[in-house]
């Protein structure tokens, strides 16, 4: 995707980053092994720009300055969560994270397209439900992205340890081209002593959350027949069953992130979102799996139809394949069943696919993979010229029978596709008739008739009795579409909650369903169901959920919770007899908190000058230690009878609160300061004490 920060338009449109031109297909038409690779900045150095015009940080409890990193690997990810190429980045860049853990940090800059991504509270949510788990700024006016000279989302640009910016890269990228990145550049700033190991820990959002039943739901399926709800409960990793009245009835999967067929209790999803029902069969759009999966109700089996679990990075080369569990997918984000066929909204590739359910056939049923709001014929014939139709990042299904309703939720548009293939593709609402600069990037929030209502990233879309239902989803809206009066109206949302209404707003909703003439809604931001009568669409209710076990808290793996920044222990004069010193660390911990002794802890010495005092066995080595009442004593060899040293303490310890949810912590302590060897010393050791908020 493509911005230009340069650039204004009137005020119902993005004023930020705006005069779109529909490039975001680059990510897909350009072979991975030409477009996967970061590119070195050509001058030998180039200084890289502050970070600085961000309105708040998320995942650390202070602004960060890239002079603070200085010894570090920094990765700015420039991205804004709206863009599924951002999102498909994510994992690539936690790998990267997680393969580096003392060498780089990542920081997202989160530089927003639409009026509701400016929101600190929303890049929040954001960073919460996709487990985004380095620090973001939010950077709501764009204004680091013009300092890096930034153009288009995701993109990247890496600073070295001394400040420099060395590379860059603009769209996806995958973890092996950054590891090969990095495993050439490491080793040369490690051997020139330029780099610091120094293990940083930044205190999560997520650690300060409360349980809930549901987490992020994304999307629902209503089944009148059988009087069931189906939750994808996404950011829980399963599918809830309910009855329609709230009342639990099942769960599938294990509630843990991954990829595995088998049993309720042990099969895995990641993100799963839309969902379908054949008879007794569901089927699951495992969104960051980029697989379907087939759920049996009766057998209470999950198995894998479509998918092999990775990411495409390219346009489909096939336009049907019989073995659909061979081809990569990205990102399906939901479902429709018409007759023997399984439709399926293709995000990542800005397609609609086809999955034939009596027989193992997958295919290509509309859009040409180019990122934008074009009507057309389904697909190029083959051998013509003839434009096709163009989605941006599809992620709500509908039909009335006739036709399927798409949800383009980047071009804030809906599309109609037609069932029998003979048509086109056309837009209910939207932008197709604008020119291309600004088909993207024309949006807003206005009633009225079909050819002048304003969206803005919806999601979810419902059909019922002539009537479609919009999940106007950065609105905080549910809109109304009657097909007889051509007339778009809010029925929820905002200014609309209601007379008499129990909830409170919506927030960011994702996913629509009807039965029985109620509305169900998946209203994700805020983590419950809602219900709307949609026949007299005056009261918009929270569903209550029966039965349904919270989320426990041991789900959850214990965070990192400390400061990055490095605490001074001062010039401490050592008397050289023994062979070692000692120093006693002293840790005050919050009220209700103590040391979990039975965890395993550690500590690490590091000189940061090349004359080190202490002994080069242990200079980087990491020693468990034992910790009793807070207190705990590092035992340090030195070599040398006198010596000045400049040394970097660093403890890692766990601790837990004495209260009912019993949550334990990651704590991680750093001190620098300079050591002397004094031989009229008064003793061997000294004493540094810590405080964990």
């Amino acid at each position: 995707m493509h911005f230009d920060p340069s650039k204004n338009v009137r005020s119902w449109r993005c004023k930020i980053l705006c005069g779109f031109i529909a490039i975001g297909s680059i990510f897909y038409n350009t072979p991975p092994e030409a477009a996967q690779d970061l590119t070195p900045v050509q001058s030998q150095i180039v200084p890289a720009d502050a970070l600085i015009g961000g309105v708040e940080w998320i995942n650390t409890k202070s602004p960060i300055q890239l002079e603070q990193l200085r010894g570090k690997f920094v990765l700015l990810d420039f991205w804004t969560y709206c863009c599924i190429n951002c999102l498909q980045t994510l994992p690539d860049l936690k790998k990267i994270e997680q393969a580096y853990p003392n060498q780089l940090v990542v920081i997202g800059v989160h530089a927003p397209k639409f009026f509701g991504e400016r929101d600190s509270e929303n890049v929040r949510e954001a960073v919460l439900r996709h487990d985004i788990s380095h620090p973001v700024v939010n950077d709501a006016n764009a204004i680091i992205a013009r300092s890096f000279q930034v153009s288009g989302w995701p993109s990247l640009r890496l600073i070295d340890p001394q400040g420099n910016l060395i590379a860059s890269h603009y769209g996806e990228i995958t973890f092996e081209s950054l590891n090969a990145f990095m495993k050439r550049v490491v080793p040369k700033y490690r051997k020139n002593r330029l780099l610091d190991e120094t293990p940083l820990r930044f205190p999560m959002e997520r650690t300060t959350t409360t349980p809930t039943g549901l987490r992020f739901p994304g999307k629902v399926l209503a089944d009148s027949e059988t009087q069931r709800l189906f939750v994808a409960d996404s950011g829980h990793h399963r599918i809830v069953i309910l009855s329609l009245q709230g009342q639990w009835l099942d769960t599938i999967g294990s509630g843990q992130a991954g990829f595995e067929d088998g049993e309720f209790a042990v099969a895995r999803f990641s993100n799963p979102q839309g969902m379908a029902l054949h008879g007794d069969m569901l089927y699951v759009a495992d969104t960051d799996n980029h697989a379907l999966r087939q759920v049996d109700l009766n057998k209470k089996l999950v198995k894998t139809v479509a998918g092999s679990g990775q990411q495409a990075f390219t346009n489909p080369t096939f336009r049907v394949s019989n073995q659909p569990t061979a081809i990569r997918l990205a990102s399906p984000w939901d479902l429709l069943v018409h007759e023997q066929s399984l439709y399926v909204a293709m995000a990542g590739t800005h397609q609609i696919w086809r999955l034939t359910l009596d027989r193992p056939r997958l295919n290509v049923f509309a859009g040409n993979g180019v990122e934008d709001i074009v009507n057309g014929p389904l697909l190029s014939r083959v051998g013509s010229t003839e434009r096709s139709a163009s989605f941006a990042q599809p992620t709500g299904l509908t039909s009335d029978s006739r036709r399927l309703f798409v949800a383009d939720s980047e071009g804030s548009s809906i599309r109609i596709v037609p069932l029998n293939e003979k048509g086109d593709v056309r837009t209910l609402i939207g932008t197709s008739s604008l020119s291309a600069p600004l088909r993207l990037f024309t949006f807003g929030d206005r009633d009225g008739p079909l050819s002048e209502a304003l969206l803005q990233h919806p999601l979810g879309v419902a059909y019922a009795s002539g009537k479609l239902f919009i999940a106007d989803s950065y609105n905080n809206k549910i809109k109304e579409v009657d097909f007889n009066s051509r007339k778009v109206q809010t029925i929820a949302g905002s200014d609309r909650e209601g007379k008499g209404s129990d909830t409170m707003p919506l927030n960011e909703p994702g996913g629509l369903s009807i039965a029985n003439g109620v509305l169900y809604v998946a209203d994700t931001n805020n983590h419950v169901i809602r219900t709307l009568e949609i026949l007299a669409p005056e009261v918009l209710k929270t569903l209550k959920l029966q039965g349904l076990p919270v989320w426990e808290e041991s789900h959850v793996p214990p965070t990192p919770e400390s400061h990055f920044e490095r605490n001074t222990f001062g010039t401490q004069a050592i008397r050289p007899d023994k062979g070692e010193f000692l120093v006693d660390v002293q840790i005050s911990l919050p009220q209700h908190a103590t040391i979990n002794s039975d965890a395993p802890m550690s500590y690490v010495v590091r000189s940061s000058e090349g004359d080190s005092i202490i002994d080069p066995k242990i200079d980087g080595q990491r020693f468990p230690i034992d910790g009793r009442s807070g207190i705990f004593t590092l035992r340090i060899p030195f070599t040398q009878d006198s010596g000045t040293s400049t040394l970097e303490l660093d403890v890692d310890f766990y601790y837990c609160q004495k209260t009912a949810s019993a949550i334990c912590k990651l704590g991680t302590l750093r001190w620098k300061g300079t050591v002397v060897l004094d031989a009229a010393a008064a003793n061997n050791r000294f004493e540094i004490q810590a405080m964990i908020e």
